[in-house]
């Protein structure tokens, strides 16, 4: 009995078996299914036109005071007094130095004895001249006394002049005793002690600085200045020296308040550096700008015309330099190679490679792959910023 149950089973096994080979000889053969392919990458674009754009130029400047004049003594003598603390700030017509009076007082008054003798003997020869004439009218006098009369006078006269002219000169040193400002302005460190002896024409007594206003000295290569003027000349309106503001930033960063203007420029190439200066000239009321002072020199006012600027998330880095993607025929992205120029608050100068009226991607470059179909949509209708470059 207990074989049975084992062939039974057996049985059901082999039944089982054949009809699962019978199914799969009749099951009829299913088509492969065919992938379903990617949508079109969403991208954002812009259309870049050209225009007339601003560019702000930088360079490295320095400050220099406005006027440097140097304080020397006129006469010699022992220095008395010095009235004004060392880089204090004076006034014009401030008294800065006094040299010792007396001994040019002494000469002065000697000298006015002198011119004193000199007219009384001018009077005296006058009248002679006069009495010998009136001799001569009545044929007293000879023509010689006439002539000696006459050449007394004359010399009488020469005598007054030339004795007022010494008086002149010795009030003059006189005055020159006292040292006044000049100018207004800040005086050096260094100045002679008092009690020193001053060497009329060679101590230097001070420096006056004057601060306000206050000159900032930078220089632009040969290069950039002859491409300014060439696009300058092909200008209908062309720019001026008014035209043009300067602004000034601390190595900090910070802005100086008070806006420049640019002044002159040198008229001859540094054949050492190849660069031509240029001088600004900038308010300077609370003397925050020192002479000697390092700046950054950023010049506004000059504008590029038909220039062509993308913003910078636009633009790609690739082994062949720079490229942004242009949305072409059939809304296919191509690589499309520029060369960049100035980089702007706007985004960068296109140099070449652009030419006005391309539509550029802006947004999702990560998702485009050059010849690949893309849905462009318009950044300006979101209200992207477009950075200046699109319309």
């Amino acid at each position: 009995m207990t074989p049975r149950p084992i062939v039974i089973s057996a049985g059901v096994l082999l039944l089982a078996g054949g009809g699962y080979v019978w199914w799969a000889r009749e099951a009829p053969a299913r088509p492969p299914v065919a992938p379903l392919a990617p949508p079109p990458a969403e991208v954002g674009v812009v259309t870049v036109n050209a225009a007339e754009v601003p560019l702000p130029v930088t360079y490295a400047g320095r400050v220099a005071g406005y006027r440097d004049v140097e304080i020397r003594a006129q006469v010699s003598g022992i220095l008395v007094s010095r009235n004004y603390e060392d880089g204090a700030k004076v006034a014009q017509g401030q008294t800065l130095f006094t040299i010792d009076r007396r001994p040019f007082e002494v000469a002065r008054d000697r000298v006015r004895a002198q011119l004193a003798q000199a007219q009384a003997a001018a009077r005296q020869a006058e009248e002679n001249f006069k009495r010998i004439e009136e001799l001569s009218r009545r044929q007293v006098a000879t023509e010689q006394a006439m002539d000696q009369a006459r050449a007394g006078r004359d010399q009488s006269q020469a005598g007054v002049q030339l004795a007022q002219a010494e008086l002149n000169n010795a009030e003059l040193n006189l005055s020159y005793t006292t040292i006044k400002a000049p100018t207004a302005g800040t005086t050096a460190l260094q100045s002679p002690q008092v009690g020193s002896l001053i060497q009329a024409q060679q101590t230097l007594m001070t420096t006056l600085t004057q601060l306000d206003p206050a000159y900032v000295n930078f220089s632009v290569t040969d290069t950039e200045f002859q491409s300014f003027r060439q696009m300058n000349q092909q200008r209908e309106k062309p720019l001026n020296e008014s035209d043009l503001t300067v602004e000034l930033q601390y190595g900090s960063g910070a802005v100086y308040p008070q806006r420049g203007k640019v002044q002159v420029s040198a008229s001859s190439v540094d054949l050492r550096t190849g660069t031509i200066q240029v001088r600004a000239v900038f308010p300077n009321p609370n003397a925050d700008l020192l002479p000697g002072q390092f700046v950054r020199v950023i010049v506004r006012g000059i504008t590029l015309p038909h220039a062509v600027v993308v913003p910078k998330q636009a633009v790609s880095q690739g082994p062949q330099g720079p490229f942004v993607y242009v949305v072409g025929d059939k809304q296919t992205a191509q690589a499309r190679p520029v060369k960049l120029g100035s980089e702007l608050a706007g985004g960068w100068l296109i140099q070449s490679g652009l030419t006005g009226g391309e539509q550029i991607v802006v947004d999702g470059l990560i998702r485009v792959r050059p010849g690949a179909v893309v849905r462009p949509v318009s950044m300006e209708s979101k209200g992207a910023d477009a950075s200046g470059a699109a319309k």
